[in-house]
C-alpha cells in the first residue's frame, strides 16, 4: 500500500501548552513547539501535514463558527488525505467530536481528535503516545484498502471511542473520557483490537456532505429539587428559542408539579423542540416506566434515549441549521443519524 497521508489539526489545547513565564498559567504555544518536543514525528510510517489556528485556541472558546471552520478544513483537504487528526482541548473535545459528526454527513475517512492531560513538554505527560497512536489509528487500513474506522473518534489512554457517545469524566487523571452506553471502537495496548461489528459502515459509492450552518438557540434545562417557575419561565419564554435539552432524573422522569408540564407543554405547541436525556451517566430514557415520566411524554417531550447531553445539544444546532421547519427537526431528532443513539 502507499504511504498513508495524515492532515493533522492544531486548535490548541492542553498538549501544546507551556507556562507563562510570569504568572505561571498554561498557554497554548505555537505547533512548532509540540512538534519540536517530538523527535519521534520522524519515525511515523505515514506521510504528516499540519493546518493550524492562528492564534491556537484554549477549547473553553471553542464555539460553532470554529466547529464551521475545521469542517471546512476537512472538506478543502479531503480528497488528499487518508485521514485527520485533530488536536484540542479537552474541556470541549467531547461537544466538537459530536458535533462533527453531524457536520461530516457521510463520512468515509477517520477523523479522531485526541490531546493530553498534560503539556507535551513534561517528563510524564501522556500527549505523546496519544497522538502517535491517533495517527496510526487515521492511516490504519483494512484488507480491502478501506479505513479501518471512518468516523468521528475521540482517541484518549488507550480507548478509541465514538466521538458522539464520549463524556469527558475526570479532570486530572489519563483516564478523561469514556463510552457508557456504547462500546470501544478500538482498544490499545501491545496491539490494536478493533471491534469491527461497532464500527459505522458509510456509503463509499456516495460523498461526504459538509454542512457548515449551525443554529445555537438551543438551551440544556437541568432539573432539580426545588426548581422555581419564575427563573424557569424566562428562559424557556424566550422567543429566540427553539431547543431544549431537559436533563431529567433516572429513566426520565420530572416531578408531578402543574408549571413544569404546563411551561413544556407551551414552548412545544410554539414549535420549539424538547429532548428528554437522563442525568444518569449510563442507562437510557424510558418514559412509559413510571407516571413521572409518562407526564412529559404526554407534555410532547421528545425521548433522548441513552443520547449525551453532548451529542443532543450539537444534534440540535445542527439539525436547526438545516431546516427551518420545527416539525422536521423534530422528526429527524428521533432517528439515529450518526450512531449517537440506540433507539
Amino acid at each position: 500500500m502507499a504511504t498513508p497521508k495524515i492532515l493533522i489539526i492544531y486548535t490548541g489545547g492542553t498538549i501544546g501548552m507551556g507556562k507563562d513565564p510570569v504568572t505561571g498559567v498554561l498557554e497554548p504555544l505555537d505547533f512548532n513547539h509540540l512538534v519540536s518536543s517530538m523527535p519521534e514525528f520522524k519515525l511515523i510510517q505515514a506521510e504528516i501535514d499540519v493546518r493550524k489556528f492562528d492564534p491556537p485556541i484554549d477549547s473553553s472558546d471553542m464555539d460553532p463558527m470554529r466547529w464551521a471552520k475545521i469542517v471546512s478544513m476537512i472538506a478543502n483537504n479531503y480528497n488528499d488525505y487518508d485521514g485527520f487528526v485533530i488536536l484540542h482541548g479537552t474541556d470541549t473535545m467531547a461537544y466538537t467530536s459530536s458535533a462533527l459528526s453531524f457536520m461530516l454527513e457521510n463520512l468515509t475517512k477517520p477523523v479522531i481528535l485526541t490531546g493530553s492531560q498534560l503539556p507535551i513538554g513534561e517528563l510524564r505527560t501522556d500527549g505523546k503516545e496519544n497522538l502517535m497512536t491517533a495517527i496510526e489509528i487515521a492511516s490504519a487500513k483494512d484488507e480491502n484498502g478501506r479505513p479501518m474506522v471512518p468516523e468521528v473518534c475521540i482517541f484518549f489512554n488507550g480507548k478509541l471511542i465514538r466521538g458522539n457517545r464520549a463524556i469527558k469524566i475526570n479532570a486530572e487523571g489519563f483516564h478523561a473520557f469514556e463510552s457508557f452506553n456504547y462500546p470501544h471502537l478500538c482498544d490499545v495496548g501491545i496491539n490494536f483490537q478493533y471491534h469491527k461489528h461497532h464500527i459505522l459502515t458509510p456509503d463509499y459509492d456516495k460523498p461526504m456532505i459538509p454542512h457548515l450552518r449551525l443554529d445555537p438557540n438551543v438551551i440544556v434545562f437541568s432539573l432539580f429539587p426545588g426548581i422555581q417557575d419564575n427563573i424557569v419561565r424566562h428562559v424557556m419564554e424566550s422567543p429566540d428559542l427553539r431547543g431544549i435539552v431537559m436533563r431529567t432524573f433516572g429513566s426520565g422522569n420530572a416531578p408531578h408539579t402543574p408549571w413544569i408540564m404546563r411551561l413544556l407543554d407551551e414552548a412545544a405547541h410554539r414549535g420549539v423542540n424538547i429532548v428528554n436525556i437522563s442525568q444518569c451517566l449510563t442507562g437510557s430514557v424510558e418514559m412509559e416506566r413510571y407516571g413521572a415520566g409518562f407526564q412529559l411524554k404526554t407534555a410532547h417531550v421528545i425521548s433522548g434515549h441513552d443520547s449525551t447531553v453532548e451529542a443532543m445539544v450539537t444534534k440540535m444546532m445542527y439539525l436547526q441549521g438545516r431546516f427551518d421547519d420545527n416539525r422536521k427537526v423534530r422528526e429527524m431528532l428521533k432517528q439515529s443519524l450518526a450512531g449517537e443513539i440506540t433507539a
